[in-house]
C-alpha cells in the first residue's frame, strides 16, 4: 500500500525526487572518500539523500530538502580536504552531526583549527563544543571543563598550555592532580616521593609525552619551566605567568577548591578538568568541584564549558558506554527517590 495521499488532481504530497551531480577535482577524490572508500560508506549511512559515486562526479538523489542538506555536508568535507585536513569516518560523523544542530558553524572551522603540531600530528578540537572549549580558555581567565572520559578535556587544556608557553605566553606550566587514593598522605606509600606521586600523575606524563620531545621534558622539568605535583603541594603559593591545569577536579574538597583557585596569580589562566559524575572521595564529602559550579556561577571571566557524551573521542564504544551508565545511574536515583516516598507515606 503506498503511503502517499493523492489530491483531486491526483497529485500527492511526497516532493519530487531532484539529482544533484558535483564534480570533483582528480586529486581529491581520495582524500574524499577515504582509504577502502571508509569515507563514502560513513556518508551512504549518515546522510539523508542516496549517494551514488562515479569516478570523480558525486550524484546525491532524494527529496529536495534531503539532497540540499547532504550537498551542504559534502561542501563542508570538500573544503575540510582542501585546509589539508585528513578526513576520516570519525570526522564525516562530527560534520554530519554538526550541521544537523543548526547553529550555523561551519564544520570546516572548527575541524580544521590547529592548536599544536608535532612530528606530523596535529591537535584539533573534533566537535563543536571542543571547539568552544578551547575558545573559552583563549577568552577566559578560568575555565572549567566538565564532561565525562574521553571528551578530550585535559588533553585539549594540555594543548592549550602548550601552545601558550612556546608562543612565550606564559613562562611556566603547572599540571597538578589531587591523589585522593592517598588521602594526601602521601608518606604512607613505599618509595621515593617520585614514586609516591607518579601514578597519579601518568595521566599528565603521557599526554606531555605527545605534545613535546621526550627529551625536552625532563630539562624543562629541573628549570621550574614544567611543574607536576599533587595538588597538596600547591598551598601558600602565588602562581604568576602560568598556565595551571586541574585534573580530576571532580575529586577536590571544597576546602582544596578554593585554595587552589586563590593560587591564582599575574598573567596566569586556570583550567580545571573533572567529571562530576565520578567522584571518588571517601565518605559524604561533597566534591569541591560540583561546590563551585554553584558558588562560581555568573561572575566575570569564569567560564563553564560543558562536554556530554557527544564528544567523545575514543573509541565509538566509550560514548555508548557513558549513556548507558547515565541511563542506569538516572534509573536508581528515581527508585530510591520513590522508595523515600513510599517509606514518608507508610509513617503514622
Amino acid at each position: 500500500m503506498s503511503d502517499d495521499n493523492p489530491d483531486s488532481s491526483g497529485h500527492t504530497d511526497r516532493p519530487s525526487a531532484v539529482t544533484s551531480t558535483t564534480e570533483i577535482a582528480p586529486d581529491v577524490v581520495f582524500a574524499l572518500l577515504g582509504t577502502n572508500d571508509a569515507n563514502l560508506r560513513a556518508l551512504e549511512k549518515l546522510l539523508p539523500a542516496d549517494v551514488h559515486v562515479r569516478g570523480n562526479l558525486v550524484t546525491l538523489s532524494g527529496a529536495p530538502a534531503d539532497v540540499a542538506g547532504s550537498e551542504r555536508v559534502l561542501t563542508e568535507l570538500l573544503d575540510l580536504v582542501r585546509r589539508g585536513t585528513p578526513l576520516t569516518p570519525d570526522l564525516v560523523r562530527s560534520s554530519v552531526s554538526m550541521l544537523s544542530q543548526n547553529t550555523g558553524d561551519s564544520p570546516a572551522e572548527v575541524l580544521s583549527l590547529d592548536i599544536l603540531s608535532r612530528r606530523g600530528k596535529t591537535i584539533r578540537p573534533k566537535t563543536l563544543n571542543q571547539k568552544h572549549y578551547v575558545d573559552a580558555i583563549d577568552k577566559h581567565t578560568i575555565v572549567f571543563g566538565l564532561g565525562p572520559a574521553g571528551t578530550g578535556k585535559t588533553y585539549l587544556a594540555m594543548a592549550k598550555a602548550v601552545q601558550a608557553l612556546q608562543s612565550k605566553a606564559v613562562t611556566r606550566i603547572i599540571l597538578t592532580r589531587p591523589a585522593v587514593e592517598a588521602g594526601e598522605r602521601l608518606g604512607f606509600l613505599p618509595g621515593t616521593l617520585s614514586e609516591k606521586i607518579d601514578p597519579y600523575l601518568r595521566p599528565l606524563y603521557d599526554a606531555l609525552h605527545d605534545m613535546m620531545d621526550p627529551e625536552n621534558i625532563p630539562k624543562l622539568m629541573e628549570a621550574g619551566v614544567i611543574e607536576v605535583a599533587p595538588l597538596a603541594f600547591m598551598r601558600g603559593r602565588t602562581l604568576n605567568d602560568s598556565f595551571i591545569i586541574l585534573d580530576e577536579a571532580q575529586n577536590t574538597t571544597g576546602e582544596q577548591m578554593k585554595m587552589f583557585l586563590t593560587r591564582l596569580g599575574f598573567g596566569s589562566k586556570i583550567v580545571v578538568t573533572g567529571d562530576i559524575s565520578q567522584v571518588d572521595l571517601p565518605g559524604a564529602s561533597q566534591s569541591g568541584l560540583a561546590a563551585a559550579t554553584r558558588i562560581l556561577d555568573g561572575i566575570d571571566d569564569i567560564h563553564f564549558s560543558q562536554l556530554t557524551s557527544a564528544d567523545v573521542v575514543r573509541h565509538r564504544l566509550v560514548a555508548d558506554i557513558v549513556d548507558a551508565y547515565g541511563r542506569a545511574e538516572s534509573q536508581l536515583s528515581g527508585n530510591r527517590a520513590a522508595r523515600r516516598a513510599s517509606n514518608q507515606g507508610r509513617r503514622p
